[in-house]
């Protein structure tokens, strides 16, 4: 939502004829359930019977949100998705806690992120990342 008036809209706001809705699964819906419909979501979201449309910063060289292009960077509206952790810098994470991170990092933990719909990390990316947090 933030990321799309900063991004989509220049920091402009929604005009007030604008159906908003709660959340990206109810804006899917929407744009299925309406002739025209037009909306954002995120692309693990996407269902049959709504289309991904190819998008442009200034209305040249149009891309389509696939793979490749979303993890290049390449496609305008693409985004990495953050895992926050309360940390203390002197002191380990516990055991459970750190299993966890390595989970999502892992082969098996980004294999159910594709699984809904969305684009997994690298393994060199989630190395970086597990270094930050001392795994």
């Amino acid at each position: 939502y933030g990321y799309f008036k900063s991004n989509a809209l220049c920091g402009g706001d929604f005009k007030t004829r604008v159906n908003e809705q709660p959340g990206s699964a109810s804006v899917v819906q929407s744009v299925a359930s309406t002739i025209s419909g037009v909306g954002y979501s995120g692309v693990g979201y996407r269902v049959a019977g709504v289309r991904l449309v190819p998008i442009a910063k200034r209305g040249v060289n149009y891309v389509s949100p696939t793979r490749t292009n979303i993890v290049s960077g390449k496609y305008p509206l693409s985004r990495y998705l953050y895992v926050y952790v309360n940390k203390h810098p002197d002191y380990p994470l516990s055991p459970i806690e750190a299993e966890f991170i390595r989970f999502m990092f892992s082969a098996q933990g980004q294999a159910l992120v594709e699984k809904d719909g969305y684009v997994p990390i690298t393994a060199d990316f989630a190395a970086e990342e597990l270094k930050k947090v001392g795994l």
